[in-house]
């Protein structure tokens, strides 16, 4: 994820199941010494959701990379995982997933 143009905010987690997540309680950034687990989350200038990282004691567990359709609607989700291998969800611009399940990426 390019982080040129991106604003970066704090959240204590997210909620829901649906993609792209909802993230939830937001904290100002001098508070996270005080936090064992956060999320530090990237907006772009429209202040669309672009990604995040799960922070638990300073290590990337979970990261979401999100891509948008010209309508606004989620075109690509890259989710990796501590210790597992990254996978992608692919949507048209209805939000419709175009594979059935999820797809490896990888070299």
């Amino acid at each position: 994820m390019n982080d040129v143009n991106q604003e970066c905010r704090f959240f204590v987690s997210y909620s829901g199941v649906r993609l792209p997540f909802n993230l939830v309680n937001p904290i100002a950034p001098e508070m996270l010494s005080h936090r064992n687990t956060f999320i530090r989350a990237y907006f772009d200038r429209a202040g669309k959701l672009s990604g995040f990282d799960k922070v638990v004691y300073g290590e990337v567990e979970l990261s979401h990379r999100y891509q948008y359709h010209d309508n606004g609607a989620l075109k690509r989700a890259e989710i990796a995982m501590l210790d597992e291998e990254p996978a992608a969800l692919d949507f048209d611009e209805a939000t419709v997933p175009l594979r059935a399940g999820i797809s490896k990426e990888g070299p």
